[in-house]
């Protein structure tokens, strides 16, 4: 046990990281919005894809639940954080459902519906099969799962930027937003003593890391600057 004064400032200092995440998280996710005012001025997804969007949303769920004090007691800031998320996805959800050409809207309504089945029987079996030790061990093995996967997409990005030997499709700012939330998250997980949370944040900074050092190295050898992130679509 630690002392009351430092156990104050351990705590404090947890919740810092804490919100600081949150605060970080909150920047990734309004950074589609340039994307979606395209498409409602356009009235069109063009070739946008909806994918990552549904991804995120399962994620921002997932992550949700772990946070929960009736599933992991003291990690509010998760919970807090990925229910922002969650509404902001299933925002971007709707709004590309609504103006995908009809192909696209019944594969995005069918994978949104697959995503809450999901989630629901998720829950379900969490609350009624577990004890509240296993439960937390269950939920947080797939928030891990669904975090580094989640971590793993820049890896495209990266395999661009070095064979194109440009960042013009790696935004600055989005990486060090990712790489900034990544490690407040991971310092949280750390005074949290939680390794469901700092495990996959530590892969997530070290890919922030890697993303500003090619930005880093691309930019200053072609003296450009990042455009919007590519537009190709994976539907």
């Amino acid at each position: 046990m630690f002392p009351t004064g430092v156990s104050s400032v351990y705590s404090a200092c947890s919740d810092a990281a804490g919100i600081t995440g949150n605060i970080l998280a909150f920047v990734l996710f309004v950074s589609p919005i340039p994307t979606f005012k395209r498409i409602l001025r356009n009235k069109s997804t063009e070739q946008f894809s909806g994918l990552p969007y549904i991804y995120s949303l399962l994620n921002c769920l997932i992550c949700l639940w772990y946070g929960m004090p009736f599933i992991s007691p003291g990690v509010i800031l998760v919970a807090t954080v990925n229910s922002i998320g969650a509404v902001f996805q299933l925002v971007y959800v709707t709004i590309f459902i609504i103006y995908a050409d009809k192909p696209k809207k019944l594969k995005m309504s069918g994978l949104l519906v697959s995503v809450f089945a999901l989630f629901v029987i998720i829950a379900y079996v969490s609350m009624e099969l577990f004890d509240s030790q296993t439960r937390r061990f269950f939920v947080g093995c797939l928030s891990v799962a669904s975090l580094i996967s989640m971590f793993a997409s820049p890896l495209f990005i990266i395999k661009l930027v070095v064979k194109s030997r440009s960042v013009e499709f790696m935004p600055f700012t989005l990486s060090l937003s990712t790489f900034l939330m990544s490690l407040s998250f991971f310092v949280y997980g750390m005074f949290k003593d939680d390794l469901f949370i700092y495990v996959p944040n530590v892969i997530g900074t070290i890919l922030g890391i890697v993303q500003l050092m090619l930005y880093y190295y691309y930019s200053s050898k072609s003296g450009e600057g990042s455009r919007e992130p590519l537009l190709d679509s994976y539907d």
